[in-house]
C-alpha cells in the first residue's frame, strides 16, 4: 500500500498504529473495565465501518508483523479479511494488486515452524478471501506463485493447503454477506479451476506422505511431524472439495486413489475417512454420465470394502487385538459404508459380485459388539429393507431413503429390488433378529448375571455420546424387527417364540424372577412387533399359502398356549404376562378360536391378585389397572374375534361387581373394552351395551339428593373432599361417560364441518339419548369446582383445599419442558380420608374428563344444542371466568369452546355463541393484554397462574409464566383460526388467486347482515359485543413476539380482509384498511413473525389492491413508513398493473416495505438468514416493547376509534 516519506505522516501513522493495537488489546483483555472494553470495540467498529481504508490496511499490515502480540496479530488478520470482504470496492485496481501481493508475501513470511497454527490459518484465509474477491482472473496470476510456494517447504506447502481449503468455503458453508448469485459465481469459477487445484493437492498428498515416512525411518522426528502436519492440512484441503467437486474430477486427478492408500496409514486414516464420508453421500452429477459415476462409486465401494474386511475379519477372529483407536476409525468406515448404500446402492446392484459381499460386510458391523458401530449399521438395514418392501405404487421416501436401487424404469427398479432381496437371505435374517434381540436391553436395568450371559457385548449406556436417547434407538430397533418379519414371517415367528421360551424357562428355575424383569419386558415389545407386522392388513395373511398359515398358527398357538399356562401370581409379573397376552391381539383376530381362552386368563390373573384399597402406591392395584386395560387393546386388535365371548364377559363383570371384587375405575376399563367390541357389531348392539353400561349410573347420577348435598354450594363440595369413597364415585363417573363419548361418537374424520350448519345433519349417535341425564349435573360439578377460584370463597376454603388448588408438579415440569416425574397414571380408589394430593388429583381429573365430556357431547347435534339450557351450560363455565386461571381458560377453549364453534349449528349460533363466546372474548382479551405489556415492558408475564405455582426459583416461576401466556395466546388465536375456518365461511371468497388490480365490482357486495348468515366470521363481527375485543385482539397480537399465536389467527384476519372487500360495511373497511394494514405491517418489525412472513405480505397485499380505491388508508398508511418517497409508491402501483400473478404482486409488496422501513421489518429480513451460522445475536427481551415504526400517526376513526 501507499507509504509516505515525511517525517509527520510517519509519526501520525505510527500513533494509529499504536492506538489500533491498545484498542485491540484492550477489547480483548477481560481484566479492561467494561466500559473501556465497550469503548475500544466501538472503535475498531468505527474504523472497519467507516475509517479511511487506505489508512486502516496500513496500519493492519503493520500489526499482522512478529514484533506484535500473537492476539494482536489475529485480530488485525480478521480485520484485514473484513476489508476484503466488505470494503474491497473502495480500493481501486492497482490497490487490489498490491492488497494481494503483500498478502502473498505475508505467508511466506509467516512460514516457520515458530509461528502459531491459527495465525497461518487465518492468513491462509485472508488471501484466500481476496481471490474468493477477485475472481479467476487474480488466482491465475496467482497460482504459479503458489505452486512456487508450496515446493520450498512443508511449512509453505502446510500454507497453500490451508488456502486451498478456505477457498471454497463460501460453497459449503452459507454465510449472509455472499449472495445467491456470487455463490453461483464462485462455484462457477471454483469449478474451471479444479484442474489446477485437485492435482496440485494430490501431488501435496503424495510428495509429503511420502517425505513423512523416509524423515520418520530416519528418526528425523521434528522434520516428519512438519511433513505430516502438511499431509493432514491437504487432507482438510481436499475434504473442503468432496462435497461439491465432480466425482470424475476427483477420481481423475488421483485424490480418490490417494485418500484410499491412506485409510491404511494409522496417523492420517481419520481424516481420509472423512473424504469418503463426504463423497460417499453424493447424488449422481447431471453433467457426467451413469456409467462413469458407476465405476468412481464401484471404486469407491471396493476400497471401503478392502478396509471394512480387514477389521471384521479382525474383530471377529480375535477382538482382542483390537484397540479403541481402531474401532473409533471402524465406525468412521462404517458410517461411509452407510451414506454408500444409502445413496449410491444402484452403482453396484447388477454386480453380483460385489453386492452380496457388500451386504454381508453390513450385516458383519451390525452383529459387532460395539455399540458404535452397530448404530452406524442399523440406520442401513432401515433404509434398505423399508425401500425393498415398499409397495412400488407408495414409494415416497426421499433420496436418502429411497435411493438403495432406483432405476430409470418401475419395472427396472422392481428387478433391481427382488435380485437384492434375494441375497437378504433366511441366516442374514436369522443373524439380525438374534443380534436385534438382546440389544433392546440397557446395561443398568440389568442383573450383572445377565450381562455376563450376553458375553462381551456393549449394551446401551446412558453415557453414549450423539446417540439420541435409548428410546428413540428401541424404537428404529424395534422398526426394523417389524421389516425383518414382513418379509420372513416364518423365521421372524420362530426366532421370537424361540427366544422367549428360552427366557421363561430361565425364568422359571429362578430363585427371583421379579429382580430381572428387563430381559422378559424387552422381548414383549419384541413380540408385539413381529405380531404387528405378520398380521398387518398390508401384509393380508389370509392371502398367504395354507402351509404359511398352517406354520405361523402353530408356532403362535404354542407360544399363547405357553403363556397361558403360566401360573404367576406377583404382580410385577402378572404386569408382564398380561402385555404378551396384549401382544398376542393380532394373532387372535385371524385365528379367533383362540380368544376365549385369552378372556379366561385375563379374568384369572386379575381375580389372583389382591384387592387393595387402601394403598395409593400398591403394586397389586396397579396390576390390576393394568389387566382391566388389557381387555381394551385386546378388544382393539382382536377386532370381531371377542364378539361371541361378550356375554361370558358380561356375566362375569356382573358377578364379580357382586362379590366386591371389582373396583368401580376396574369396571369401567372392562366396560370401555365392551364399547369397543360393541362398535364392531353395529348400532343396535352399541345402543344396547350402552343402556346395559349406563343404566348403574344413571340410577346413581340423576338422584337429587347427592346433587343438592355437594353440588349447591362450595361448602358441600369442600364436605365431599372429605368423603373419599363418594369423591372417587363421582370422579369415575365422569370417566366413564367420557370413555362411552369417546367410543361410541361418531370418528373425527367423518365430521363434516359443512353440514354443521344444518340442525339434522349430524349422524344419529347412539349416546344421543343419554347426554340430557348425564350433563345437568355435571354442569353443577364444574360451575362449584371453578367457584373454588373465586376470590370471596378461596378465602374462606380450608388449608387443605386451598394447597390441592396449586399446580402439580407434573403441570411445572410441563410448563418448564423438564421430564416429568413417574406418578400413577391412574388415581387411587380410595377409602381412606383424602390426602392434598388425592383431592388436587380429583379436582384436575374432574376437570380434565368434565371438559372433554362436554366437548364430545357437542359432536352429538341437537341432543346437545336442542335439549340443554344454555343459561346452565354459560352459568357453569364462565360465571366466575373472572377468577381462572390461564390453565383452566385453555383448557376450556380447547375441550370445549372449539368443539361447541365447529358443531353448532345455524339455527343454533344466536343463541348459544353470543352466549358463550362474549364474556369469553371479553375477559381474555383484557388479561392477555395485560400479561403482554407486563412482559413486554418489565420481562415478567402477570398471570393469575401464580398463586397456585407451589415452589420454585424466580427464573422457574417466570419460565412458567411465560410458557402459561403463550399457551392460551395461541390456543384463542386457534378458536379464531377455527371461526375463520372455511366450512365455517362458505360465504367467504378467495382472493389468493386473483391478482387483477380492479376495483370490486360493487353491485356484488352484500352487506354484512346478509354474509353473517353463511360466514361464521361475519356473524362474529355483526355482533358488537362479540367483535370489539377480538378486534382490539387482532391489533395486539402482531406486536406479542409470538409467531406461532400469529400463525393461527392469520386465517381470520385474512377472512375479515375477505369480509371488507365484499361487504359495504364502513366501519369493517376503515379497521382492515387503517387498523389491520398498520399493525401487520408492524408485525412485520418482528423476528418472531418470519415464520408467517408470507401469509402476512399476502395480507397487505390483498388489503392494497383490493381496498385502495375504495378507502384512501392503505395509501396512507404506506406513505407514513419512513423512507417511502411519492415516486416509490407511484412505482409500485404501476408495477402491480403489470401483473396478474398474486405471487409477483406479493414480492412486489415485500420489496416496497423493505424499501419504505429501511429494512428494519425484521421478518422479512430474516427470510435472507436462513441457514445463516454467522453474528448470532440476542436482545433482552423488553427490548420487543420499544416503537418499531410510526405508522400510525393521526387520528383514528371508525371502530378503531371504539377501541
Amino acid at each position: 500500500m501507499e507509504n509516505s516519506g515525511s517525517s509527520s505522516n510517519d509519526n501520525n501513522n505510527t500513533m494509529i498504529v499504536n492506538n489500533v493495537a491498545q484498542a485491540i488489546s484492550t477489547a480483548l483483555n477481560w481484566a479492561s473495565t467494561t466500559d473501556a472494553r465497550q469503548s475500544a470495540l466501538s472503535f475498531l467498529d468505527s474504523m472497519k465501518a467507516g475509517g479511511d481504508i487506505r489508512t486502516l490496511a496500513n496500519t493492519l499490515f503493520v500489526l499482522v508483523k512478529k514484533n506484535w502480540s500473537s492476539e494482536i496479530r489475529l485480530h488485525a488478520l480478521k480485520m484485514l479479511q473484513h476489508l476484503v470482504r466488505l470494503r474491497w470496492e473502495e480500493l481501486s485496481p492497482e490497490e487490489h494488486k498490491n492488497f494481494a501481493n503483500l498478502s502473498i508475501d505475508l505467508m511466506s513470511e509467516i512460514a516457520d515452524p515458530c509461528e502459531d497454527w491459527a495465525l497461518k490459518s487465518q492468513t491462509a484465509a485472508l488471501v484466500a478471501e481476496i481471490v474468493r474477491r477477485e475472481g479467476l482472473d487474480l488466482w491465475q496470476e496467482m497460482f504459479p506463485s503458489l505452486v512456487s510456494l508450496s515446493s520450498k517447504g512443508p511449512i509453505q506447502a502446510e500454507l497453500v493447503s490451508m488456502m486451498l481449503r478456505w477457498l471454497p468455503e463460501d460453497i459449503t458453508v452459507h454465510n449472509e454477506d455472499l449472495e445467491g448469485d456470487r455463490r453461483r459465481l464462485l462455484l462457477r469459477r471454483l469449478t474451471q479451476s479444479l484442474p489446477e487445484i485437485l492435482p496440485l493437492l494430490y501431488t501435496l498428498l503424495e510428495r509429503h506422505f511420502t517425505a513423512a515416512l523416509n524423515e520418520a525411518g530416519r528418526k528425523q522426528i521434528d522434520t516428519a511431524k512438519m511433513h505430516a502436519a502438511t499431509v493432514t492440512a491437504t487432507l482438510n484441503a481436499v475434504n473442503a472439495y468432496a462435497e461439491w467437486a465432480p466425482l470424475t474430477d476427483l477420481a481423475k486427478s488421483g485424490i480418490i486413489n490417494g485418500c484410499g492408500f491412506l485409510l491404511s496409514a494409522p496417523d492420517f486414516r481419520l481424516h481420509a475417512s472423512e473424504f469418503f464420508k463426504l463423497v460417499s453421500s453424493r447424488k449422481r452429477s447431471v453433467d457426467a454420465s451413469v456409467s462413469e459415476i458407476d465405476q468412481v462409486m464401484r471404486d469407491i465401494f471396493q476400497k471401503l470394502m478392502n478396509i471394512s474386511g480387514e477389521f471384521l475379519y479382525r474383530s471377529g477372529s480375535n477382538p482382542g487385538s483390537v484397540d479403541e483407536g481402531e474401532y473409533e476409525f471402524a465406525e468412521c468406515i462404517c458410517e461411509s459404508m452407510v451414506s454408500l448404500g444409502n445413496f449410491n446402492l444402484q452403482s453396484i446392484a447388477g454386480d453380483s459380485a460385489i453386492l452380496p459381499l457388500y451386504l454381508e460386510q453390513m450385516l458383519g458391523f451390525f452383529k459387532n459388539y460395539k455399540f458404535a458401530i452397530h448404530f452406524q449399521s442399523l440406520q442401513f438395514w432401515m433404509v434398505l429393507l423399508r425401500d425393498l418392501l415398499s409397495k412400488p405404487k407408495i414409494s415416497t421416501h426421499s433420496a436418502a431413503d429411497s435411493s438403495a436401487i432406483s432405476g430409470s424404469g418401475s419395472g427396472e427398479a422392481e428387478n433391481s429390488k427382488k435380485k437384492t432381496l434375494s441375497f437378504v437371505n433366511d441366516d442374514f435374517i436369522g443373524a439380525m433378529l438374534d443380534t436385534s434381540f438382546p440389544r433392546m436391553l440397557k446395561r443398568d436395568k440389568i442383573l450383572p448375571a445377565t450381562v455376563l450371559s450376553l458375553g462381551a457385548l456393549e449394551l446401551w449406556s446412558d453415557d453414549f455420546e450423539d446417540k439420541g436417547k435409548f428410546g428413540q434407538y428401541r424404537s428404529r430397533l424395534l422398526e426394523l424387527i417389524k421389516f425383518v418379519a414382513s418379509y420372513k414371517p416364518l423365521i421372524a415367528a420362530a426366532k421370537v417364540s424361540e427366544k422367549i421360551d428360552t427366557i421363561i424357562k430361565s425364568f422359571l428355575l429362578s430363585p427371583a424372577p421379579t429382580q430381572d424383569l428387563a430381559v422378559m419386558e424387552s422381548m414383549q415389545l419384541a413380540l408385539e412387533n413381529v405380531v404387528n407386522a405378520v398380521f398387518d392388513r398390508s401384509n393380508d395373511i389370509a392371502k398367504a399359502n395354507a402351509e404359511v398359515q398352517f406354520a405361523l398358527c402353530r408356532t403362535f398357538e404354542g407360544l399363547l398356549q405357553q403363556f397361558i399356562s403360566l401360573k404367576w401370581t406377583e404382580p410385577a409379573l402378572v404386569e408382564v404376562l398380561v402385555h404378551y397376552l396384549d401382544a398376542m391381539g393380532p394373532f387372535l383376530k385371524y385365528f379367533p378360536d383362540a380368544a376365549g381362552s385369552v378372556i379366561n386368563k385375563l379374568f384369572e390373573l386379575l381375580t389372583s391378585l389382591p384387592l387393595e384399597k387402601d394403598t395409593s402406591t400398591s403394586s397389586a392395584r396397579h396390576a390390576r389397572l393394568q389387566t382391566c386395560t388389557s381387555f381394551i387393546r385386546i378388544a382393539k386388535a382382536a377386532d370381531q374375534s371377542i364378539l361371541p365371548h361378550m356375554k361370558g364377559i358380561a356375566d362375569t363383570m356382573s358377578c364379580l361387581q357382586r362379590e366386591g371384587r371389582l373396583l368401580q375405575g376396574e369396571h369401567n376399563l372392562i366396560g370401555e373394552a365392551f364399547l369397543i367390541m360393541a362398535s364392531s357389531a353395529g348400532i343396535q348392539q352399541q345402543q344396547e351395551v350402552l343402556t346395559w353400561l349406563l343404566e348403574p349410573f344413571s340410577l346413581q347420577w340423576t338422584q337429587l339428593e347427592w346433587q343438592d348435598t355437594y353440588l349447591s354450594s362450595p361448602h358441600g363440595l369442600v364436605q365431599l373432599c372429605s368423603e373419599a369413597p363418594v369423591m372417587w364415585s363421582i370422579f369415575h363417573t365422569v370417566t366413564f361417560f367420557e370413555r362411552a363419548l369417546k367410543r361410541s361418537g361418531v370418528k373425527k374424520a367423518h365430521v363434516n364441518l359443512e353440514n354443521s350448519s344444518t340442525s339434522d345433519s349430524t349422524p344419529l349417535n347412539p349416546m344421543a339419548s343419554h347426554i340430557s341425564w348425564m350433563l345437568n349435573p355435571l354442569l353443577k360439578l364444574l360451575r362449584v369446582v371453578h367457584s373454588l377460584w373465586s376470590p370471596s370463597i378461596s378465602q374462606a376454603l380450608p388449608g387443605e383445599i386451598k394447597a390441592a388448588m396449586a399446580m402439580s408438579d407434573v403441570e411445572r415440569f410441563s410448563l418448564l419442558g423438564e421430564e416429568n416425574p413417574k406418578l400413577s397414571k391412574n388415581p387411587k380408589e380410595g377409602y381412606g380420608e383424602a390426602t392434598e394430593s388425592d383431592i388436587r388429583n380429583w379436582i384436575k381429573g374432574i376437570r380434565d374428563s368434565g371438559y372433554n365430556v362436554l366437548g364430545l357431547s357437542t359432536t352429538i347435534g341437537d341432543s346437545f344444542f336442542k335439549t340443554l339450557d344454555v343459561h346452565s351450560v354459560a352459568v357453569a363455565i364462565m360465571e366466575n371466568i373472572q377468577s381462572m386461571e390461564f390453565r383452566h381458560l385453555r383448557q376450556v377453549v380447547h375441550s370445549i369452546l372449539i368443539p361447541l364453534v365447529k358443531h353448532c349449528p345455524l339455527d343454533m349460533r344466536e343463541l348459544w355463541l353470543e352466549k358463550l363466546l362474549h364474556p369469553l372474548f371479553v375477559h381474555v382479551q383484557q388479561a392477555l393484554s395485560c400479561s403482554w405489556s407486563s412482559l413486554l415492558q418489565d420481562g415478567r408475564a402477570k398471570v393469575p397462574d401464580i398463586h397456585g405455582i407451589l415452589s420454585g426459583s424466580d427464573l422457574k416461576v417466570e419460565v412458567m409464566e411465560e410458557t402459561l401466556l403463550r399457551d392460551l395466546t395461541r390456543e384463542m388465536c386457534s378458536l379464531l383460526s377455527v371461526i375463520a375456518s372455511p366450512p365455517l365461511n362458505t360465504g367467504i371468497p378467495s382472493f389468493e388467486q386473483s391478482g387483477h388490480v380492479i376495483r370490486y365490482d360493487m353491485s356484488s357486495v352484500k352487506s354484512l347482515d346478509t354474509v353473517a348468515s353463511c360466514s361464521l366470521v361475519g356473524f362474529l363481527l355483526k355482533h358488537e359485543g362479540l367483535a370489539l375485543p377480538i378486534l382490539r385482539m387482532c391489533l395486539e397480537v402482531f406486536t406479542w413476539t409470538d409467531g406461532e399465536a400469529v400463525t393461527k389467527i392469520s386465517p381470520f384476519c385474512s377472512a375479515m380482509v375477505a369480509l371488507s372487500i365484499v361487504t359495504n360495511h364502513k366501519e369493517l373497511i376503515e379497521y382492515v384498511s387503517r387498523d389491520l394494514f398498520t399493525s401487520v405491517i408492524q408485525g412485520l418489525a418482528l423476528e418472531s413473525n418470519a415464520i408467517i412472513s408470507s401469509d402476512l405480505v399476502a395480507i397487505c397485499r390483498e388489503i392494497f389492491v383490493y381496498l385502495c380505491d375504495r378507502h384512501p388508508a392503505p395509501r396512507q398508511v404506506l406513505s407514513s413508513l419512513p423512507f417511502i418517497t411519492p415516486h416509490d409508491l407511484l412505482a409500485f402501483e404501476e408495477s402491480l398493473t403489470k401483473t396478474s400473478s398474486p405471487k409477483e404482486q406479493k414480492q412486489h409488496m415485500k420489496s416496497l416495505l423493505l424499501l419504505a422501513t429501511g429494512n428494519k421489518l425484521k421478518a422479512l429480513a430474516a427470510q435472507k438468514s436462513v441457514n445463516i451460522i454467522t453474528n448470532v445475536s440476542m436482545r433482552p427481551r423488553s427490548s420487543a416493547n420499544a416503537p418499531e415504526s410510526n405508522v400510525h400517526d393521526g387520528e383514528v376513526i371508525g371502530l378503531a376509534a371504539i377501541i
